[in-house]
């Protein structure tokens, strides 16, 4: 009887064991982070570019603009504003000063609306020459791609990368053989807004 009496104890011992370890805690798996892109806060806005500007509660004050050749884009009550090269951030806080002499408090918002502006070029032996908007960072590589890849009669280790930086304009050999080896990747840049692949 006694010995009996200790198989059953130690039986529900046993299932309590498993019972209670059934509610035991999970291990918490480390996960990488994602690596962060930029916020549309930091998009440097680019001619050409369409902007949407709202200001709560003013329907006389919310409308799409394009950035004009010259940088500029008009707003009523602020003129002229200055765009090309800012952030929507910085942008907002200008609208918001100026429209703040006639409306107390303003709630200013500016977004994005189309980045019209952001393109790159592709031109010269290549199969579909032409301009290619770029709403993410591109490289020379990818830009290529974009175009549909070289001809058979590219002239691939003396590919240029023309960048105009207000008056002065600079122009960067590309070799692609070079990059096809694994040779000095710092060729494949990240193309700006304006630049121009030329292929010879």
């Amino acid at each position: 009887m006694t010995r009996q009496f200790h198989d059953i104890r130690a039986g529900a011992a046993a299932a309590l064991l498993v019972l209670v370890s059934s509610f035991a805690p999970l291990p918490v798996l480390a996960q990488a982070a994602a690596p962060a892109e930029p916020g549309v806060g930091n998009y440097p806005v680019n001619a050409g570019d369409v902007l949407e500007v709202l200001v709560w509660k003013e329907e006389n004050l919310q409308k799409q603009v394009v950035v004009r050749p010259d940088g500029y884009f008009s707003f009523p009550l602020t003129g002229d504003v200055r765009a090309e090269g800012r952030t929507i951030t910085a942008i907002s806080e200008d609208i918001t000063a100026q429209i703040a002499r006639y409306i107390p408090d303003p709630v200013v918002s500016v977004a994005i609306f189309e980045p019209r502006g952001s393109k790159v070029y592709v031109i010269g032996q290549v199969n579909r020459p032409g301009e290619f908007p770029i709403n993410r960072y591109v490289d020379v590589i990818q830009a290529l791609a974009m175009a549909g890849g070289t001809t058979p009669f590219a002239k691939l280790d003396n590919i240029q990368i023309l960048r105009r930086e207000g008056t002065t304009q600079t122009a960067t050999t590309f070799a692609y053989g070079e990059i096809a080896a694994g040779k000095r990747l710092q060729q494949n840049i990240v193309l700006k807004p304006g630049d121009t692949v030329l292929v010879p």
